[in-house]
């Protein structure tokens, strides 16, 4: 049950901008423990980091998830975002180059909902 809900996080909300699949997912409680600087910790963060950062550096963003291990409430994922830059996009040029960052995201969800969340992404690993 928690994978899919991660699942669709990233299917709906990261790559099809389905807002009301995020209200669903995302408890008015969240914490995100690794928001970039100048964004909000809280559930606002995340679709203030989307709309101003994420969709317009990246508007064919798509997720491609290679594992998914769950234990208890907590689920782990190992994916790749991939897209074309457009605009700056965690220190990489806006240049029209496709890139792939190896990210790897930490979920703790309660009652299907996503209370806590730490991601770990490999820039200097990334494709450009």
């Amino acid at each position: 049950m928690n994978k899919e809900i991660v699942k669709r996080f990233n299917e709906a909300f990261l790559e099809k901008g389905d807002l009301q699949a995020f209200d669903e997912i995302i408890s008015p409680d969240f914490i995100n423990h690794t928001a970039m600087p100048g964004i909000s910790k809280g559930k606002d963060g995340i679709l203030q980091l989307y709309r101003d950062v994420i969709q317009p550096a990246l508007p064919d963003l798509r997720i491609e998830i290679y594992d998914m291990i769950a234990e208890g409430d907590t689920v782990v994922t190992r994916k790749a975002i991939i897209g074309t830059l457009h605009a700056p996009f965690m220190g990489m040029p806006g240049n029209g180059q496709q890139v792939i960052i190896p990210t790897i995201d930490i979920v703790k969800l309660k009652d299907g909902k996503y209370m806590e969340h730490w991601a770990e992404r490999h820039i200097q690993q990334a494709s450009i």
